[in-house]
């Protein structure tokens, strides 16, 4: 049991880790810098920098990142406008209130 448990969360942390990038002097990317770059390019529609930003982490990893992004951003969106993140988590989205 004890063994499944290290292995797994072995695997975890692979996933997290990034790999090394030849543009970089010290040849790593974080995988929330690689989050960040990813939706902004999002968000400026641009793909080329979208497809390039996928590979500097896992696809784990980055899912990781742009889901703790996300999270944060609601929160900080939610304290500014004084509303629950679920308000404006679903505003967001375009959804109607609960």
């Amino acid at each position: 049991m004890l063994g499944r448990l290290r292995k797994s969360t072995g695997r975890f942390l692979n996933s997290l880790r990034t790999e090394p990038d030849a543009g970089r002097p010290h040849g790593s990317r974080n995988l929330f810098e690689a989050a960040a770059a990813y939706i902004s390019a999002c968000a400026e529609d641009d793909q080329d920098r979208m497809d390039e930003t996928t590979t500097w982490v896992s696809p784990d990893a980055l899912s990781f990142g742009v889901s703790e992004l996300a999270c944060r951003a609601v929160i900080a969106l939610a304290r500014e406008r004084d509303e629950t993140p679920r308000t404006v988590a679903r505003d967001l989205l375009g959804l109607p209130a609960a």
